[in-house]
């Protein structure tokens, strides 16, 4: 099996999960339409405070990342505001799923033990649950996740240093959190990823400098996005979001602080879904239910251990990653399980599948159960959602 065939498949089962279904929470669509008009505002085609729009200097903004609109924009320009979200989503599942499969064959993982990873990266991980729906928070998540395992790829393979940079750069524009994760690539590039360069520091120089240097455009133009916007050179979209939020925020302060620690603790790592004596059953809340019911297969990256090098940098990019996300004011929800571990989840994978290359005896039975119950887990959160929450095909 290779990975043009595993992300077909992938695309296949987001695409028969979202049932034909066109989201209303099309904010890509709607500044695709208005950056073809040479706007980068969408006070025209606002549909309502319901798609999280900044009002901003007379304008409505869209505060989230723009590559998806940028993806979008093809399509966009053929059938306007009519365009599918959600089919750009289930089409980036599909990339996700197949340079997931390329990861890890590149890792030396055997193909029986890569489905199993790859079936858990799709359906226990919340990857198949952004994608179905295609939201606009979701969607972003998946586009990050494709963007950065694509990045991953490059550095186990020729580690190219402008096409890292281009792979880096679609993630970060899709979910700006992955910018944590630049040092540690950098650091990669340098010193290698699966194994330690040997190359002469000339050459190894020529790789980081291609990196940078394809780097310095994107933050040109992500710099230039943000002043035409917010007049500031950062982005200060979630910020004024926060000043904006009737439900969760605050007129003054930042998104941003350590008080939101322990609920994001909480969230990520104790939340229980409710349990009912009636069907279904099993109610994900929509706060956000923990890892440890949705993925607890996650753990077999803790059982990585060589090369030691690779394990601590992956441990220290997925801590990076997940920074920005612990100390944010808001979980993530409305959503199945925490959507936010999506983020750093691509680097967990890399760590489960150096796990496996071990001789893990009775340990990688165990982790077979904890994929079976993860994707289990996923299914019934597709199903639920589908059924319950977004019947009809919305």
């Amino acid at each position: 099996m290779n990975a043009l065939l595993v992300g077909f498949l992938g695309a296949i089962v987001a695409l028969a999960f979202a049932h034909g279904r066109v989201t209303p929470y099309d904010n890509y669509v709607l500044l695709a339409h208005q950056l073809l008009q040479g706007r980068l505002w969408i006070d025209p085609v606002w549909p309502g405070p319901e798609i999280d729009a900044v009002l901003f200097d007379g304008h409505r903004y869209i505060v989230n990342d723009p590559v998806p609109a940028i993806l979008m924009l093809p399509l966009v320009a053929i059938v306007g505001v009519n365009a599918n979200q959600t089919l750009l989503a289930c089409l980036l599942c599909g990339v996700a799923t197949g340079a997931a499969w390329a990861l890890l064959e590149r890792l030396g993982v055997t193909s029986r033990v890569a489905v199993w990873l790859v079936v858990f990266f799709l359906a226990g991980t919340d990857l198949l649950w952004c994608s179905m729906l295609g939201d606009v928070w979701f969607v972003a998540e998946t586009s990050a996740v494709a963007f950065m395992l694509l990045a991953l790829c490059e550095l186990v393979g020729k580690r190219r240093g402008w096409l890292v940079a281009l792979w880096c750069a679609l993630a970060l524009g899709s979910r700006f959190t992955l910018v944590m994760a630049l040092p540690v690539v950098l650091w990669w590039l340098w010193h290698g990823f699966a194994e330690r360069d040997l190359r002469p520091v000339p050459e190894r120089l020529r790789t980081v400098l291609a990196f940078t240097g394809s780097l310095l455009p994107f933050f040109a133009l992500w710099v230039a996005y943000n002043v035409a916007r917010w007049h500031v050179p950062w982005d200060a979209g979630h910020t004024i979001f926060y000043h904006q939020d009737p439900f969760m925020g605050s007129l003054i302060g930042s998104p941003f602080g350590l008080e939101n620690v322990p609920t994001e603790l909480y969230s990520f790592f104790v939340a229980p879904p409710r349990l009912h004596p009636v069907f279904p059953y099993v109610e994900p809340l929509a706060f956000g239910t923990a890892l440890w019911f949705t993925s607890p297969a996650l753990l077999t990256a803790l059982l990585a251990r060589e090369p030691r090098r690779l394990v601590v940098s992956l441990w220290i990019a997925t801590v990076l990653v997940a920074g920005p996300s612990l100390l944010y004011y808001a979980n993530g929800g409305s959503q199945f399980g925490m959507r936010h571990a999506l983020d750093f989840e691509p680097f967990l994978l890399a760590l489960m599948g150096l796990a496996t290359r071990s001789n893990l005896g009775v340990l990688w039975r165990f982790a077979q159960g904890l994929i079976v119950f993860s994707a289990a887990v996923g299914i019934y959160g597709c199903w639920y959602w589908n059924t319950f929450l977004r019947h009809g095909g919305v």
